[in-house]
């Protein structure tokens, strides 16, 4: 009889096996989880991996954006394009809108955190 062979896991195979278990589990435990979606390369990253870890079916958590009013509009673009070809659900909070409705205020020095 012949020795199993010796198999291994790439340290980046080992982090992304990882993130996956992260992310079943905070589906089957919290009740309303949401990725946040920047358009950034860490949240491109993240979104993959959500596709990832649910497929073949669709990722179970709706995708949210703060919109700061700062974007780049190919960012947005972008965004859409992407929530529209895996059929996802794009929650966005407007930051100018939360400013306009009183939501959120903004201090003399452009400050919007509280200390």
């Amino acid at each position: 009889m012949t020795a199993p062979a010796d198999y291994r896991v790439s340290h980046l195979d080992e982090l992304e096996a990882e993130s996956l278990f992260i992310m079943r589990e905070v589906v089957a435990e919290l009740e309303r989880p949401v990725l946040l979606f920047s358009g950034g390369k860490d949240s491109i990253v993240m979104l993959r991996l959500a596709q990832k870890a649910f497929a073949p079916a669709n990722i179970p958590f709706p995708v949210m954006h703060v919109d700061t009013g700062h974007n780049f509009r190919e960012v947005l673009e972008y965004r859409d394009q992407r929530v529209a070809e895996m059929g996802l659900h794009l929650v966005v909070a407007s930051v100018p809108e939360a400013l306009a409705s009183g939501l959120v205020h903004e201090s003399p020095d452009g400050m919007r955190n509280r200390i």
